[in-house]
């Protein structure tokens, strides 16, 4: 049995084989390319809404959602009134506007433990200041990185954040590092630790032998590397608790879970306390920004004198994009906009059980409300970098994306992401991803 049409993507194979004349793999990054869309990607060229279209003509639901950077959908109304009314004021000036001072007083009044924030371009130099900032207040160098866990391309954090097969990680008591990318010294780890994530007994011992030297421990609250893997009851809070005694600042990396889950992000949602917090894309609604917030005690060390450190940047507070996070997070602000991300999510989440049972196939849907992932499984879940690596069948999961994709439901065959709800997301669009995957499993099973 098979989709019952089959999808002309023509101008998409063409578009695709012009682009490979002009940029590497056709794409600016990895994760759009041909590695996780084969044959090739699907060129998209409007989007309204929960929908997009492609080069072709065909419509798709969109779950993907530009890695959870729509958190309002294509093409938001207002927001569009906002970009063209600034745009034609002129769209930044690299200097001191009152855009940038609308869009921080909001970001404050929704994140109660931030005092003060500064604006970065994207989530990875978010987390590469954040860093910086750690090192300067502790006066200590070394930095505790949790396996699986994506805090950007920064030289540093690229250790084990992509999955291995099981035989190369070494023992949790002894991970094995291995290097993300080529063209990083070797030295540029040295000051790394290296621990799993989601495990308590772990944790102890980690700090017990290098908490004195630490200047943070960096982590997603949500392991969304890995798709969508949840903390277990009580570890976050007892990770921030450790931190303390032994004096290290704990970074929260809210890039994709801030303003999702909640007005002040995971950490309003599973009252925690970070020292730092930073976050990216939900924040922009589709446009490049990221921000690190915490108390003045430690971002005031940015400002300018002899011992600051050092933060440029040209586009750092862009104004048209400034406007825009102040109108998205007064749209995140209306009343019960997070009770419907939720119940959009939980109703998608409760679909797609139920479509795997009646086809008696064994997946895993986790997560919560606006995000989650499938993992095609035996085990009743996946609890941490461990688990993906070893248990869970990444291909049949591209298959079964595949299939959607030709049903007209828009996701990345990459296991490693998540599934996105947005405020534009209707019952509607979860009854047809329910009904494409009734009938992608028809296939698979």
């Amino acid at each position: 049995m098979a989709p019952t049409t089959k999808t002309n993507r023509d101008l998409s194979r063409k578009r695709f084989e012009r682009a490979k004349q002009s940029l590497v793999e056709g794409v600016n990054s990895p994760s759009r390319g041909e590695a996780v869309f084969s044959p090739g990607p699907i060129f998209l060229e409007r989007g309204q809404g929960s929908r997009v279209w492609d080069a072709d003509g065909n419509e798709y639901v969109d779950f993907m959602m530009s890695f959870g950077a729509l958190i309002q959908g294509h093409a938001h109304p207002h927001l569009v009134e906002v970009v063209s009314r600034a745009a034609a004021e002129g769209s930044h000036f690299a200097a001191a506007t009152s855009a940038e001072v609308e869009a921080a007083e909001r970001f404050l009044r929704m994140l109660p433990s931030a005092e003060v924030v500064r604006f970065t371009n994207t989530g990875t130099e978010a987390t590469m200041l954040a860093l910086r900032l750690a090192r300067a207040h502790t006066g200590r160098q070394k930095f505790l990185k949790f396996e699986g866990h994506y805090h950007g391309w920064y030289d540093p954090y690229l250790l084990n954040a992509h999955s291995h097969p099981p035989e190369q990680l070494g023992t949790p008591d002894h991970p094995a590092r291995i290097p993300d990318s080529q063209g990083i010294p070797p030295a540029t780890f040295e000051d790394v630790v290296l621990a799993p994530w989601n495990d308590e007994a772990a944790l102890k011992r980690v700090l017990r032998e290098h908490g004195r030297e630490l200047a943070a421990v960096i982590t997603e609250p949500i392991m969304a590397n890995m798709g969508c893997i949840l903390p277990r009851d009580g570890y976050l809070q007892r990770l921030r608790e450790l931190t303390r005694d032994y004096g290290v600042l704990l970074i929260l990396d809210e890039v994709v879970t801030g303003f999702r889950y909640a007005p002040g992000g995971c950490q309003q949602y599973y009252g925690l306390g970070p020292d730092l917090s930073t976050f990216g894309k939900a924040l922009g609604a589709g446009f490049p920004v990221g921000a690190v917030s915490g108390p003045h005690s430690i971002l005031d060390r940015m400002r300018w004198g002899d011992d600051m450190v050092l933060h440029y940047g040209t586009f750092n507070g862009h104004r048209l994009t400034m406007k825009v996070v102040a109108a998205n997070l007064d749209l995140l602000s209306a009343d019960g906009v997070y009770r419907k991300l939720h119940a959009t999510g939980e109703a998608a989440i409760l679909g797609l059980r139920e479509v795997f049972r009646r086809h008696n196939i064994r997946a895993v849907v986790q997560g919560l409300g606006p995000m989650f992932q499938i993992y095609f499984t035996e085990r009743e879940a996946v609890n941490d970098y461990r688990d993906y690596c070893a248990y869970v069948d990444t291909r049949r999961y591209s298959r079964f994306v595949h299939l959607l994709l030709d049903l007209g439901v828009y996701m990345t065959p990459s296991n490693g992401l998540h599934w996105i709800i947005s405020t534009a997301h209707t019952e509607e669009d979860v009854a047809r991803l329910v009904d494409a995957a009734d009938r992608a499993c028809a296939v698979l099973a």
